[in-house]
């Protein structure tokens, strides 16, 4: 019995069902999110640690190799990069794609357990983690201002009422906060007014740790009563501690006052923050891996108006970038194309059936496919992005396809003068077969797709999913309302009712059915020379192929462009600082330009002192001049007048398949046992590829040529003194560490005691001349630091980076206009060859760059696999090893347009023009 025959001879029952499937599709789409595309992010953590004053050698011995040991143990991790530098490390842990992020937390959490005994006694506070990816833009940006408060104070509201409420929202991974002014409570010491008093920098900070303390005390508990007991044992007023006594001398009191100066102040005075030009404190709030985008940053802006009435009113919160704008409009204009291109569909079918009532028909199937489609998207967690929106459009056609194979099929019949229900009971069982193997064999091309891994597979998982849940309801639709219909609206048309438009048409039509007779004709009676052609289209298709450019995916137009600024190895913390500010006043000059944020200074996002951050807002697309990619190199050519710094840009984008930041858009990354071999190799390796043509900004994160202080300890001088190499050390980090050396306990917050030398002794080594060391020698009291220690000046790293516990250093690069990722890559390897790299080197692609490697080699397979998987299903279906063949046939010619007009636009082979040519 034919599947159509009880939906036309039970018209209620039919559109009763089709109302509920359009019904259920319009609920779902209001709950369905919005997103730019699928989620395909890498179950991703960030451990960071800090330890103030220590050294990148000291940070990679002491801290980040104990740690990088028992991540290295976790089963699930898939990749591992660190980077150390003075005062900070931070490591990447990247786990496959099909691991829990929550078991993936728990495996982090159990190695730093693992990790703690290794790690120094003296850490500020253990390593933190987040579950977020560094190299993920921030998704929101707040910069938090005042003209009255310090921003001391406005951090301290920052990090109480606003980052902590912000992180407890779902899907947010790290909220940090740039150029970060913690209060704190300085101690700058005089260290020759300390020694003309006989005393040592160890007295001193001992003194002080014992003066400021929170312990418990106890209680009394009586027959009748109890009681605590407290103390005023905290010290939080800087004139409290100037008044500190710290030894007698001579019967009479020595004060703090006499040898140091106690200010407010913050906790780290090498960070800095602008949004714009004006100094603030800006909150970075970066997604977990997975989580929808629209959703956090619309939790968050909801959250803002109570956020903002708990801040004194001298406090003003901005939203300096929010993402979100451009996703929305880049789904509303994929939408917008949806519609039209469904309007395009119902007015060529009405061009080509004039016929309003044939018309009618297959255009309600359309949307009931569609909207139907919405509540199975819904059903399976999938969101309103580019790649699921673009498989309802492409499926348009598809739908189309169905519903006028059925429609043509009754018409026939009713042209031949039988009733419209006889028709389409007679046209519906013939055709039912034939539209069950149209969309069986459509979905057979999927196949291949569903079974994808890594990131390509997962971006075509929902692509291919929609599209497969389309063409079924479309079958659906095409086997139950579309005859259903055609019995109740079509009728016979004499030729006496046909107007002058339809005879016009006709007459068009004719002639053209009239010229592809007589071509088919030509073609039939020259059969050698026909399959001499298309044997020819195939090799031309294989050689097109081998010349289109490869790409891994579109770099998008996201209205933001994330910069790194970098100055010489040896600037200043100062220096730095006007750099950054020479660079936003020339960035914010240009006219596509609204506003940026900007910071300096080691923390959890940058990672050493040469170097600045940029998140810089464009004006919306249709406002512009250029594109997000040719405002990034106009601004680097505007800014290439601003001496002694280089800006590197790249617009932010929605896919970040990264596990660190990168100065541009691709990495390649070299590592070697050995850490002194790159010192060799890799200037080398980027003069060499700074000549290719098909690359620019091509740049490494080696910085091994640092300004380094280096004392050489005459051990045996100190030794007679009674002096140890510990002592020395711990005089040094006194004075120039920023040495946490007591904590200020309040209800909401803490607060440190740094403890450092005089700022006037702290720009340069001159200030080690005024050290004094305790000595145990009858002698002397004191020991001059210069009297026991060679002062050497010599360069030295300013950050170690690690890959998976090996040295590494990343060279990153762009591909200059015209230019593809593909030829980028050859080039690379090429320059390889030709420096003649020592076989000790491992190197590596990392990110979008490393997925096209794998991408290339996955293509064909892909293509042959979809191919081979429709040979088989159509064979299936027609019983026959030679038509399905016949029908394939047509491949070549299809795939040989498809790219010669990825050539003629300039276009790439990737992701999205890969979905294109496997649907062909």
């Amino acid at each position: 019995m034919s599947p159509s025959r009880p939906f036309i001879l039970r018209p209620v029952a039919t559109t009763l069902l089709m109302a509920a499937i359009l019904m259920v599709g319009f609920v779902a789409y209001k709950f369905l999110p919005i997103s730019a595309l699928p989620e395909v992010d890498y179950p991703t953590i960030q451990v960071q640690t800090f330890y103030p004053g220590a050294s990148p050698e000291v940070m990679t011995s002491s801290v980040t190799s104990p740690l990088e040991v028992q991540f290295g143990q976790m089963p699930s991790l898939n990749q591992m990069f660190s980077t150390s530098s003075a005062g900070a490390s931070q490591i990447t842990l990247q786990f496959s794609l099909d691991v829990s992020l929550d078991i993936a937390e728990q495996e982090v959490q159990a190695a730093i357990n693992a990790a703690g005994n290794l790690l120094p006694a003296d850490l500020p506070s253990p390593p933190i983690y987040a579950k977020v990816n560094p190299a993920d833009a921030p998704i929101i940006t707040l910069a938090l201002t005042s003209k009255t408060l310090p921003l001391t104070q406005v951090q301290d509201l920052a990090n109480t009422r606003l980052a902590q409420k912000i992180s407890q929202q779902p899907g947010v991974g790290l909220v940090s906060i740039s150029g970060g002014q913690r209060p704190a409570v300085r101690v700058q010491v005089n260290p020759l007014a300390l020694g003309a008093y006989g005393l040592n920098i160890d007295d001193l900070r001992t003194t002080l740790g014992n003066a400021n303390v929170n312990m418990p005390k106890g209680s009394f508990d009586g027959p009748a009563q109890s009681s605590t007991i407290n103390a005023n044992d905290q010290i939080s007023d800087p004139n409290q501690y100037l008044n500190l006594v710290i030894a007698y001398r001579n019967g009479a009191p020595v004060r703090l006052r006499n040898v140091a100066k106690v200010v407010n102040g913050a906790e780290n005075t090498k960070l800095a923050a602008w949004a714009s030009r004006t100094p603030a404190v800006i909150l970075n709030v970066q997604r977990q891996p997975g989580a929808n985008v629209i959703q956090v940053v619309d939790t968050i802006k909801r959250l803002l108006p109570q956020l903002q009435a708990s801040l004194p009113a001298a406090v003003d919160v901005a939203v300096l970038t929010d993402r979100t704008a451009t996703i929305r409009a880049s789904v509303s204009d994929v939408e917008f194309e949806l519609g039209l291109s469904v309007a395009l569909v119902v007015a060529v079918i009405f061009l080509f059936l004039r016929n309003l009532p044939a018309t009618i028909i297959p255009s309600l199937s359309v949307p009931l496919s569609l909207v139907g489609t919405l509540a199975a998207m819904y059903l399976l967690g999938f969101s309103l992005n580019n790649l699921s929106l673009m498989a309802l459009t492409i499926s348009t056609g598809f739908v189309v396809d169905d519903a006028i194979v059925m429609i043509e099929n009754i018409a026939r019949y009713v042209e031949e003068g039988e009733s419209p229900l006889a028709a389409a009971l007679k046209g519906s069982e013939q055709i039912g077969f034939t539209i069950i193997s149209l969309t069986v064999s459509l979905i057979a091309v999927l196949i291949p797709l569903l079974f994808m891994g890594d990131v390509v597979g997962r971006l075509f998982h929902e692509f291919a999913i929609t599209l497969a849940v389309t063409i079924v309801i479309s079958a659906v639709v095409s086997l139950t309302l579309v005859p259903m219909m055609c019995a109740r609206l079509l009728r016979h048309r004499p030729d006496a009712e046909r107007n002058r438009f339809d005879l016009k048409a006709e007459r068009g039509f004719n002639w053209i059915i009239g010229r592809y007779d007589r071509a088919l004709n030509v073609v039939l009676n020259h059969q050698p020379l026909t399959l001499l052609v298309a044997v020819l289209t195939m090799a031309v298709t294989v050689l097109l192929y081998t010349v289109v450019p490869k790409g891994f995916f579109p770099v998008q137009d996201t209205g933001v462009l994330q910069g790194i600024s970098v100055a010489a190895q040896s600037s200043s913390y100062q220096a730095m600082a006007e750099h950054q500010q020479a660079l936003a006043d020339a960035i914010l000059k240009d006219p596509d330009v609204v506003s940026l944020s900007s910071f300096i200074g080691v923390d959890g996002n940058n990672t050493t002192l040469n170097s600045g951050r940029f998140l810089i807002n464009l004006k919306p697309k249709d406002d512009r001049t250029l594109d997000a990619t040719g405002i990034a190199r106009r601004l680097q050519q505007e800014t290439a007048g601003v001496q002694g710094v280089t800006l590197y840009l790249q617009p932010v984008q929605d896919l970040t398949i990264d596990a660190s930041v990168s100065r541009t858009q691709y990495q390649f990354v070299l590592e070697n046992p050995n850490l002194s071999a790159f010192n060799e190799w890799v200037p080398k390796l980027v003069a060499k590829l700074n000549e290719s043509p098909d690359l620019e900004n091509v740049a490494s994160d080696l910085q091994q040529q640092g300004r380094t202080i280096n004392l050489v300890i005459d051990r045996e001088t100190a030794a007679r003194f009674g002096i140890t190499p510990a002592t020395v050390d711990n005089a040094l980090y006194d004075l120039f560490g920023q040495r946490i050396i007591s904590t200020i306990y309040t209800q909401s917050n803490q607060y440190r005691v740094i403890m450092e030398a005089d700022p006037s002794l702290q720009t340069s080594m001159d200030g080690l001349a005024a050290i004094r060391l305790p000595s145990a020698a009858s002698t002397t009291d004191q020991v001059p630091l210069t009297s026991i220690v060679k002062i050497e000046e010599k360069p030295g790293p300013l950050q170690i980076s690690h890959l998976a516990q090996f040295p590494a250093t990343t060279i990153s690069f762009d591909t200059t206009k015209g230019s593809s990722l593909g030829a980028a890559v050859a080039a690379i390897r090429q320059a390889e060859q030709d420096i003649d790299l020592p076989a000790s080197f491992v190197t590596a692609f990392q990110g979008a760059a490393s997925a096209l490697e794998a991408s290339l080699s996955n293509e064909l397979l892909l293509v042959a696999a979809a191919i081979v998987t429709m040979y088989i299903v159509l064979g299936v279906l027609y019983e026959s090893f030679i038509h399905p063949i016949t029908i394939l046939s047509t491949l070549p010619s299809a795939g040989a347009g498809a790219l010669v007009a990825l050539l003629i636009a300039g276009d790439n082979i990737d992701v999205i023009s890969v979905i294109g040519i496997i649907l062909l």
